[in-house]
């Protein structure tokens, strides 16, 4: 059987990703979808148990888009835009065979299971994939925090961020030319250089637990699988 690095693993995906190249990163890719699904059942299949956290970008993005809204309710707003790609993604899992549920931080019984940690646990020990949806259920906290939270609340061995860059980048390359990527950094080489991983909340709670963080590209799905085996992709942040 192939050895690979990490055995259990969170999945950020942001939902810009899942637009794909549509114009104004709006909406849903099922062409980038499904090759997302076919990763993860290529690692399902090789026995890795994960748990996807998505973003809402592609449908809505708090107070960037209700720059007059009271942030609580443009946050809501959001986390309703995480629990549509939820859905999206799972339909696309199972169609590829995989066995998916997902679960929101906010009560929707009727479309989804609340979050239980024990039972997302549960889950992944049966080999089911897992979509946490909603971010944390709270308002003033991003889905990249919510990501680090469900990383550490289920023991992942590692927090993967699929991101339309192929890593960090000590400038934003879409603005810089010149921008250089760095392989490899601390948590707190980012914090201190506030450097556009995830906001320092994120980066602080995966310090606090010592969750090392992947940054890759999602354009080529794949990576997923070569980030499991451990090949050099993208940038990895951890300790010293």
């Amino acid at each position: 059987m192939e050895t690979l690095k990490y055995k259990r693993v969170l999945l950020k995906v942001s939902g810009e990703a899942l637009a794909g190249q549509q114009a104004g990163r709006r909406g849903v890719d099922f062409d980038m979808l499904e090759s997302v699904a076919a990763a993860v059942r290529q690692c399902v299949d090789l026995g890795v148990q994960i748990g996807v956290v998505v973003g809402g970008g592609n449908f809505w993005r708090g107070l960037k888009d209700g720059k007059e809204m009271e942030r609580t309710r443009a946050d809501h707003m959001g986390m309703l835009a995480t629990t549509i790609n939820a859905l999206a993604l799972a339909d696309v899992l199972e169609k590829a065979g995989v066995t998916v549920r997902v679960q929101t931080a906010i009560d929707m019984s009727k479309i989804a299971e609340p979050y239980v940690r024990l039972r997302a646990i549960r889950h992944l020990e049966k080999g089911r994939v897992v979509i946490f949806a909603c971010g944390t259920g709270n308002p003033f906290f991003s889905t990249d925090t919510a990501a680090a939270l469900r990383a550490a609340e289920i023991d992942a061995d590692v927090l993967l961020l699929a991101k339309n860059v192929d890593g960090v980048y000590d400038s934003d390359p879409a603005v810089n030319p010149d921008a250089k990527k760095i392989d490899s950094l601390t948590y707190g080489q980012v914090l201190q250089n506030r450097l556009q991983v995830m906001d320092s909340t994120a980066i602080t709670l995966a310090m606090d637990n010592k969750i090392p963080l992947l940054v890759f590209a999602i354009k080529d799905p794949e990576n997923i699988l070569r980030a499991l085996r451990g090949e050099h992709i993208g940038s990895i942040i951890g300790e010293e």
